[in-house]
């Protein structure tokens, strides 16, 4: 017979802080229980808050040339959305009338002492993690739509009342709404709701829809934000870094160079020597590696590029052309290459990739002008087919070519 374990009791979402405990917990345990883990609402973090910030100081810094201001209005009634960016005017105040608008102010703790001295409150974080304290402000129904941010927030209710809600389904869609500039979800179900008052403040780790809206009257926000660089970010400065600081004699070399099998192909000699060039390339997998090689190779280091036709070819007008005996013209600024990857085959042209066949990739890299075959696969046209409306390889009727 055996015991069974206690089940361990679920952690709260909503706790109480103190002055000393601003939490409601220790740094440490935040940290291993919640910390990019799980939202918390912590009741009284700051108790007695007083904003450091007034509303029209507000305004009158995201009139000013250097902020990073945007004034966000919203209507209800038409589902509309606009959005201007400062620096702002009197004038764009004085159109936004008494409700459902939101003015959103960054970087405000390198304006004003009092707003940098919040952040003293984070020091069990590394600095170099805060990135800003932005401030809302907002009249009633004010607010920037359902959405989801990519970075820790700490959303400190510092002037009237917000109502926030969220949701924590893994499942929930994150598609965004292609009618508006802001980027916000195009479905949101809350699974949680709260009404804030000053001194609260609501943590949210990434990834996590959530709506804030103004409620009842003026409110404003501190959203302490953290820097959180994207991998794209982090693998593009290192790349700029790497070559900056790399001898211009360093080169792609290939001393043990064989004749090649097969016109065109990026091989697995190639490859290797791919990676031994590159510093960082060690963490990519081959057809990661592959298909960035082949891209970056067949792009030209002048601006030429070949002419995309005024009007796209269909499939129907290509076949009639090439049954009338057109033959297909490699277009002289197009630079190709392909790749085998497993059991795919990629073309490369100009930096752009299409599926292809080895067959067929290695004609048009050996030939400038060929005739392509009487029956052609379901891949073949469409590859001839995008090449042509891509501007890459032209449709012509040779002279002397009887039909």
């Amino acid at each position: 017979m055996t015991l069974s374990q206690p089940s361990r009791k679920p952690l709260p979402m909503e706790v109480r802080g103190t002055s000393k405990l601003p939490l409601g917990m220790s740094p440490a345990q935040f940290l291993r229980d919640y910390w990019q883990k799980r939202p918390l609402l912590i009741r009284n973090a700051f108790p007695d808050f007083q904003s450091p910030v007034a509303p029209e100081d507000l305004a009158g810094l995201a009139c000013e040339e250097g902020a990073l201001s945007r004034l966000i209005q919203h209507d209800e009634d038409r589902e509309r959305w606009r959005v201007k960016t400062g620096p702002l005017s009197e004038s764009d105040f004085a159109k936004t009338g008494d409700a459902n608008w939101t003015l959103l102010v960054q970087d405000v703790d390198k304006w004003d002492m009092d707003v940098a001295a919040l952040l003293d409150h984070f020091r069990f974080l590394p600095s170099w993690r805060v990135d800003d304290v932005m401030i809302s402000y907002a009249e009633p129904g004010g607010g920037v739509g359902a959405h989801v941010d990519q970075y820790d927030v700490f959303l400190l209710q510092g002037l009237g009342q917000r109502h926030w809600a969220i949701s924590t389904d893994p499942k929930a869609p994150k598609d965004f709404r292609s009618d508006v500039e802001l980027k916000q979800l195009q479905e949101f179900h809350p699974t949680h709701e709260w009404l804030l008052d000053p001194g609260d403040m609501l943590y949210l780790p990434p990834g996590i829809p959530h709506d804030g809206v103004a409620f009842g009257g003026p409110c404003m926000t501190f959203s302490i934000g953290m820097r959180a660089p994207s991998q794209a970010e982090l693998v593009g400065d290192l790349a700029d870094y790497l070559a900056e600081h790399l001898p211009e004699e360093l080169r792609y070399t290939d001393p043990d160079l064989s004749p090649v099998k097969r016109v065109g192909e990026i091989d697995k000699a190639a490859l290797k020597r791919i990676r031994a060039a590159i510093p960082t390339a060690a963490t990519l997998d081959d057809a990661t590696l592959l298909d960035w090689f082949g891209r970056f190779i067949t792009r030209y280091r002048t601006a030429q590029t070949p002419v995309v036709p005024d009007k796209a070819l269909s499939e129907a007008a290509m076949m009639k052309q090439l049954d009338g005996g057109a033959s297909v013209l490699r277009h002289p600024w197009s630079r190709m290459a392909w790749a085998q990857s497993g059991s795919r085959c990629t073309l490369y042209a100009n930096g752009h990739a299409y599926e292809a066949s080895a067959p067929w990739a290695t004609r048009l890299c050996t030939e400038r002008t060929m005739s392509p075959p009487h029956k052609l696969t379901t891949v073949e046209r469409t590859l001839l087919l995008a090449l042509v409306n891509d501007g890459h390889v032209i449709l012509r009727k040779l002279r002397g070519h009887r039909s």
